[in-house]
């Protein structure tokens, strides 16, 4: 959830000052993103996640209406995480690190573009199918704590095999 909330910042928050007039609005990105920036954020937070979601279904394995949200939520996650890496890391660099000193600003400009479509049509998606897995998983595992606590009042040794 966290992860997600952290996307969505970004998406409609950051991204529409950063990519507001490329490539100017890119060198005022780097000014201002000097000290630290989502690529020092965003790399722990999602590996972070990874390991957070791969405990959490080690730990709800036993569970089948819980553990294949949680798995859904994990390779959302992964699979959103993986395309970060191959598609929108490399273009972070053209951008950010090489920027105007390497490329023109036509080319700038369609790399910004192709980024802020593909954010849209992948991390976005990836990032809300995750999110809407994970509550769906937690109401899960809610709802068989309930179940098996009200079990537990009506026949408290059926739970212990105290009988």
């Amino acid at each position: 959830m966290t992860l997600f909330g952290a996307i969505v910042l970004e998406t409609f928050m950051l991204y529409p000052n950063i990519f507001a007039d490329p490539p100017a609005s890119l060198e005022l990105t780097m000014e201002f993103l000097a000290v630290t920036g989502p690529s020092d954020f965003f790399p722990p937070l999602g590996f972070t996640v990874w390991v957070l979601g791969a405990a959490t279904l080690v730990l709800t394995w036993r569970l089948p209406t819980v553990r294949w949200w949680v798995l859904l939520s994990l390779a959302m996650f992964v699979l959103e995480g993986v395309v970060s890496m191959l598609y929108f890391w490399p273009r972070n660099d053209i951008m950010f690190i090489e920027g105007s000193a390497v490329h023109s600003a036509e080319y700038l400009r369609q790399v910004a573009s192709e980024f802020t479509t593909w954010h849209a049509r992948s991390r976005m998606v990836f990032n809300t199918i995750a999110a809407v897995a994970a509550f769906i998983a937690c109401l899960r595992l809610h709802r068989h704590n309930l179940v098996t606590a009200s079990a537990a009042k009506r026949s408290p040794g059926v739970l212990t095999g105290e009988q």
